[in-house]
């Protein structure tokens, strides 16, 4: 277990206790309208930290905005241009997101510090494969973890230089074992709170499989306090993955689903059911394993462990509850009376 430096971000205090689930806008920075409609439908989905980008000033005008309909904490993601990060301070962003390393002289990173630490705003230096310096770069032949490890804590020690330690650190790739590699080193090196995530993970489908690899790994390892999905899709899916990443290790509660993969054996549309009864059960917040499975094989026995399930017979079905049967039912009548015994528990 690491000792984390713990970093208040907002209403969200990052100490190792709790691991905070974050996606970031994808509208227009320009469409204040549809950057606030975004934030609020991922607030509604779990979403406990929101990075906007801040490309120019007109963007700072989303700061205010946001933050008048949403209650998580905003994050401002700012590369190059150090008087954004003093705008977006003033305009009261709870996090800005940047590189010391590329906003130029220390005059201007003395700046951002002193200007964040007068306002309690913690800094996440974010570095990845295409932020790596020239000279790293040379030393070590290539963005291996030991580069991008040293680059983020080159830029640790920027900020500390003007006693400023409220500090969340991020280290990305796109490639898992590197991206695994680099969290792995950086929790030996430092004690700051660390944002886990598989930078361009790609779409829906490979990004899930990439980021569960990744974050799920480090996640097992005890290394993480915040994480983010990233995928080439609708970012509330990146906060249901999020979910269903920690609800898979212990982390969050929540309805655990679990269903067969069929066999030969089976004798109903299980395939459809399950579909259905996961659909229906994807806001339901209760603590408790709902089976779905195709025989008695895989019923009661298998499942014996689950709150709750049913075991496809030929055409019909039996309701268990903790691997002992309470009835029997219909195949047409599964998904419901399934449904209305689980809103009994």
């Amino acid at each position: 277990m690491r000792n984390i430096h713990p970093v208040k971000v907002g209403n969200c205090l990052l100490d190792g206790r709790h691991i905070y689930i974050q996606s970031m806008l994808n509208r227009r920075s320009d469409d204040i309208q549809g950057s606030v409609e975004q934030a609020v439908e991922l607030e509604k989905a779990g979403c406990e930290i929101i990075r906007a980008a801040i490309p120019d000033m007109d963007a700072v005008r989303l700061i205010p905005a946001i933050k008048e309909k949403v209650s998580i904490p905003l994050v401002a993601d700012i590369h190059f241009d150090y008087r954004l990060a003093l705008e977006a301070a003033a305009a009261g962003i709870d996090k800005i997101r940047i590189n010391p390393g590329n906003i130029g002289d220390m005059d201007r990173v003395k700046a951002v510090a002193d200007t964040c630490k007068s306002k309690n705003i913690p800094i996440r230096i974010g570095v990845n494969s295409g932020s790596l310096e020239k000279e790293l770069l040379a030393k070590y032949g290539s963005p291996t973890p030991e580069a991008l490890v040293e680059s983020a804590m080159n830029h640790a020690k920027l900020l500390e230089r003007f006693d400023f330690d409220d500090i969340v650190i991020s280290i990305k790739s796109s490639d898992v074992n590197k991206m695994i590699a680099c969290y792995r080193l950086a929790a030996q090196m430092c004690n700051y709170p660390l944002h886990l995530g598989v930078t361009e993970a790609g779409t829906e489908r490979m990004g899930l499989i990439k980021s569960a690899v990744g974050i799920g790994s480090l996640l097992c390892d005890g290394i993480g306090e915040t994480i983010r999905v990233s995928l080439t899709d609708d970012p509330v899916k990146e906060i249901y993955a999020a979910r269903d990443i920690l609800k898979c290790i212990g982390k969050r509660g929540g309805v655990r689903f679990v269903s067969c993969p069929t066999c030969g054996r089976t004798r109903i549309d299980l395939v459809g059911v399950a579909k259905q009864v996961e659909q229906a059960l994807n806001n339901v917040d209760k603590d408790i394993t709902v089976a779905v499975m195709g025989c008695a094989v895989n019923g009661p026995g298998e499942a014996r462990e689950a709150d709750i399930g049913i075991a496809g017979g030929d055409g019909c079905a039996i309701i268990f509850k903790k691997g002992e049967i309470v009835r029997k039912i219909k195949e047409e009548d599964i998904v419901s009376e399934l449904l209305s015994e689980i809103s009994m528990l």
